[in-house]
């Protein structure tokens, strides 16, 4: 099946034949909402924009559910939820739908939390469609009550055009009949509503749009996907051209328009995500390695081999030029990119001229670990516990060396990074599990710091192995096999090393025990790599097996071993890539195709000379926002954030089409973007003096707390927490709209005395004391609650349990 970008050129091609390039502007006009200066459109219609990309992302998450991915559906519904919640200001998304339409405001939230709880989760597709509906509706009838009557037309003929572009991603995703049930649903809605209009509007454009989409559905139904897709293009094509004959001010179909984009870019985010993950996982890993090859230039320093030393950070410079993470990390992290180049000149010059390596080494690391955190966001924690584990073989190393006081140094560094928390680690592991946690840090890191500096043998190799085992268990329990991988790939490529340093010193024995022991620990299939390895390509598999085979034969034979060990490096780390690419599968070339499309189509489009006119600087942050999410998606960079600072941008555009950039929301974090709004506090900051707190609600967090959960916009994170009887609990305020942490009265032990933000005695208090304005955590405040009563504590955020803002504390 072609591809969509391949598809895109025949629907291009198609739309000339109906005159739509050309087509003029409708003449401007006054409009009865949503007119400002001149006779324009105003802030009005960039909110309601706004809206719209909202509308779009409700029926991606049905559309995910259709397409069998019922838990990213959700999410992306909870994603909604959270940015909605988030939309503070005057001109803020929320506040503007609760003070335009109060009844579809809380329609809206309530209907998100049906998409999510009783329709995505509990299966039921049916059930999430009529939530999508509800939604969506709420939203349109603000629009039609913000805007006058030919905008907000032009609004819908939008967000249904949107819906038409997921059925080619659905195609492309193989998911024909879910991309069929999409097609008619768009059929029907626009059955329902907007022909006469459009029809009236544009009759050419109209029969174009009206034949395009029964193709669609056609097509779809009997599978022909080529043709379905070039359907669904000239479908969206025309739909966009027809918004602008229906609005009464082209500037106000221009902020639909780029909203349109805007829903292309989440459409892209979405999709990748389905993906498995990121390309950027194997671009850290690959760093990673570098973390430990400049800790052993260290190692060789510290033994009085300078040439080697120098030789080793050569090598790593020459490998990055010529890596694929090089790219990525230019892409995804510049100043990282920029700042572990430099440290490694500095680190270079400080070798050969034989001076302190110290502050040039941490320049180089402190770069890689910044750079790791950019290319992999979540799967950062993961390649932090293979880097752990790689310096923890190389203090035992040391310490085999009768080095005790070099190991115990390596070992303490490490503990202090934990502490700090790099890359997230700490918290990764407290959250995945406290057992994991406690035999990490306590028992086994502590332990060993210790039997370094006692000299404890038989406690160094006991301490050693449980560090192994159990970030090994911690990394498969929090993550899928190829991110497990990829920190195994890392790990290896580190030991490889290893016994490079060791021949270099004089250990060939060691040398060629520890190349054993790195094909032993592949054999046993850690966190499933070996099977993943040789299931992704065979090829890579084999190639990995010879070369550390190589290394073990030149140990044994008395040969160097570190040219071996390049050539092994360079297997392991282009196994990382195998594995996280095979299981990357098509939706991530799905996901890079919209975004190219969406580029490619705002280069020709109507939209483009409006903005580019109406405001340089938002036009140029859009491309480059929208650039940048192409890179994101094309080189492995954090996709999540990529999509978010388009999004971000899109809506700066929206702003700036109307003439309204100082209304842009305070909460609005862009560069370049001006300040706006006219509310003295973001949703993100500051309290809202008609609400109070309570006894237990108090300013920041306790030092004394023994856990803290973040209420973010939409979730208690962790959702559920272990702890023991006497701990304290603080909830502190992430973001979104004031929140309340209120027990379930039925979801506790009955021993157990009711607990509440507020100081309620019961539940229906607390619910009534919500209504008051009672109860109410807000920015920079925590809630604080100190357990007793063993047994699981069911809670709840009162004004966000619609979107299932639940939690459960588990008191042992």
């Amino acid at each position: 099946m072609p591809s969509r970008r391949e598809v895109l050129a025949s629907g291009a091609a198609l739309l000339g034949t109906v005159g739509l390039a050309g087509c003029s502007a409708p003449e401007e006009t006054t409009t009865e909402g949503g007119s400002g200066r001149n006779g324009q459109a105003d802030a009005n219609a960039a909110v309601a924009a706004e809206w719209n990309t909202m509308r779009a992302r409700v029926r991606d998450a049905v559309a995910l559910g259709r397409a069998g991915a019922p838990d990213a559906g959700g999410a992306l519904a909870q994603s909604v939820f959270a940015r909605f919640e988030n939309a503070g200001g005057e001109y803020g998304a929320h506040e503007m739908l609760e003070g335009t339409d109060s009844e579809a405001y809380e329609g809206f939230e309530s209907a998100l939390g049906a998409l999510r709880s009783e329709g995505l989760s509990a299966g039921d597709l049916q059930r999430a469609s009529d939530a999508a509906d509800t939604a969506t509706g709420h939203l349109a009838d603000a629009q039609g009550a913000l805007l006058s009557e030919g905008t907000a037309q032009a609004y819908d003929l939008q967000a249904l055009a949107a819906t038409v572009q997921n059925t080619a991603f659905l195609l492309e995703t193989d998911n024909p009949d879910a991309a069929a049930t999409v097609a008619e649903d768009a059929q029907a809605r626009f059955e329902d509503g907007l022909g006469s209009a459009f029809e009236s509007a544009d009759s050419d454009t109209f029969d174009s749009f009206e034949g395009s989409l029964e193709n669609l559905v056609s097509n779809a139904g009997s599978g022909n996907s080529e043709s379905a897709m070039a359907n669904a293009d000239l479908a969206v094509e025309t739909a966009v051209a027809g918004s602008y004959s229906l609005a009464d001010d082209e500037h106000a179909a221009g902020a639909g328009h780029v909203a349109l984009f805007g829903a292309m870019g989440w459409d892209a985010a979405a999709l990748a995500s389905l993906g498995g993950p990121s390309l950027g996982v194997a671009h850290a890993a690959t760093l990673t390695t570098y973390r430990a090859r400049v800790a052993d230039a260290a190692w060789l320093v510290a033994a009085g081999e300078r040439e080697q030393a120098a030789t080793v950070v050569t090598d790593v410079f020459a490998h990055f030029e010529g890596a694929r993470a090089h790219d990525g990390l230019e892409s995804a992290a510049a100043d990282a990119y920029e700042g572990f180049e430099s440290g490694l000149e500095a680190l270079q010059t400080a070798i050969e001229e034989g001076e302190d390596i110290a502050e040039p080494l941490a320049t180089v690391d402190e770069n890689l670990v910044a750079g790791i955190e950019a290319l992999t966001g979540e799967a950062a924690p993961v390649l932090a516990a293979a880097f752990f584990r790689a310096r923890v073989a190389d203090a035992r190393e040391r310490y085999r060396r009768d080095k005790g006081d070099a190991a115990a140094s390596i070992a303490q560094d490490l503990f202090a990074r934990f502490e700090e928390d790099e890359l997230g680690f700490h918290e990764a592991v407290e959250e995945t599990s406290e057992d994991l946690y406690d035999a990490f840090e306590e028992e086994h890191l502590a332990g060993l710091i210790d039997a370094f500096e006692a000299g404890d043998d038989e406690a160094v190799r006991t301490h050693d192995e449980g560090i192994h085992s159990t970030l090994l268990e911690y990394a498969t329990t929090a993550a899928e096999t190829p991110v497990v991988s990829a920190g195994e790939a890392a790990i290896v490529t580190a030991r490889g090393f290893d016994a490079a340093v060791l021949d270099t010193l004089g250990n060939d024995d060691r040398a060629q025990a520890i190349a054993q022991r790195v094909f032993e620990h592949f054999e046993g299939d850690p966190g499933g790599y070996h099977e993943a390895l040789e299931h992704a390509d065979a090829e890579t598999y084999e190639a990995f097996e010879a070369a550390i085979g190589a290394v073990s034969q030149a140990a044994e034979n008395g040969e160097p071993v570190y040219p071996p060990t390049k050539t092994f490096g360079g297997e392991a780390v282009a196994s990382a890539y195998a594995v996280v690419e095979a299981a990357g599968g098509p939706q991530r070339e799905v996901a890079l195709g919209i975004a190219e499309d969406a580029f490619a189509r705002f280069e020709s489009a109507r939209v483009h000379e409006l903005l580019e006119e109406a405001d340089r600087n938002a036009y140029e942050t859009f491309e480059a926002s929208l650039e940048g999410l192409v890179e994101a998606l094309d080189g492995g960079g954090d996709v999540a954030s990529a999509a978010e600072s388009f999004a971000n941008a899109t809506q700066y555009a929206q702003f700036a089409l109307v003439d309204a950039s100082e209304d842009v929301p305070l909460d609005l974090d862009l560069a370049g973007a001006p300040s706006g709004g006219h509310s003295e506090e973001s949703s993100s900051g500051g309290h809202n003096s008609n609400l109070s707190g309570g006894p237990n609600v108090v300013e920041g967090v306790p030092e004394d707390a023994d856990h803290v959960v973040d209420m973010t916009a939409a979730a208690f994170e962790p959702e559920e927490l272990t702890v023991e009887s006497g701990d304290t609990v603080a909830w502190t305020f992430v973001g979104g709209e004031p929140h309340s942490v209120s027990a379930y009265e039925e979801k506790i032990p009955d021993d157990a005395e009711y607990w509440a933000s507020g100081g309620f005695d019961s539940e229906e208090a607390a619910r009534e004391g919500w209504t008051n304005g009672e109860g109410a955590v807000q920015s920079g405040q925590s809630y604080v609650h100190t357990f007793e009563t063993t047994g699981e504590h069911g809670y709840v955020c009162i004004p966000h349990e619609a979107v299932g803002m639940v939690g459960t504390i588990v008191v042992e």
